[in-house]
């Protein structure tokens, strides 16, 4: 269970990963060694998955975005499994959801160019043995991408 100290580091940390110790100590009003401690038991519950850096991926090279579709044709869970485990050693892919509907995968994608995805999609995506279809939709403008969680406090 979380407590209000706890999603005030964590909200904190969402927001500036590289925070020193002594500045959220100060933030948060503990000392830093009660505070290191806490940050500790968070990243050893799992609460704290990782830290890493955000990149702008139009900055970084990555001028194409897409979402991708993916309707299964048959779902044994042998075949199930191989799919998850191809779709998700795929560097192309940056986030694979399964889904109920009719739809089994939902993909985030960013590649270089259009080159590159007709790559991605000719040579890898369609190697997949089971995949039935693939629906493509390129994002013309992000309007938001957040990946903090909003905490609300104790009440």
């Amino acid at each position: 269970m979380l407590d209000a100290t706890d999603k005030k580091i964590l909200t904190i940390l969402q927001q500036d990963g590289r925070i020193t110790n002594a500045r959220l100590a100060q933030e948060v009003g503990l000392s830093p060694p009660a505070v290191l401690e806490r940050v500790r038991r968070l990243e050893a519950s799992g609460v704290i998955d990782k830290y890493v850096a955000i990149l702008d991926r139009q900055a970084a090279g990555f001028g194409v975005q897409t979402i991708v579709m993916v309707c299964l044709s048959h779902h044994q869970i042998s075949s199930l499994q191989n799919v998850k485990e191809r779709l998700t050693r795929m560097d192309e892919v940056l986030e694979c959801l399964q889904l109920t509907g009719e739809v089994d995968f939902l993909l985030k994608v960013a590649v270089k160019d259009m080159s590159a995805y007709t790559n991605f999609v000719n040579n890898k995506l369609s190697g997949i043995p089971g995949i039935q279809n693939v629906k493509t939709s390129f994002i013309l403008e992000t309007l938001k991408n957040n990946t903090a969680l909003k905490l609300m406090p104790d009440e």
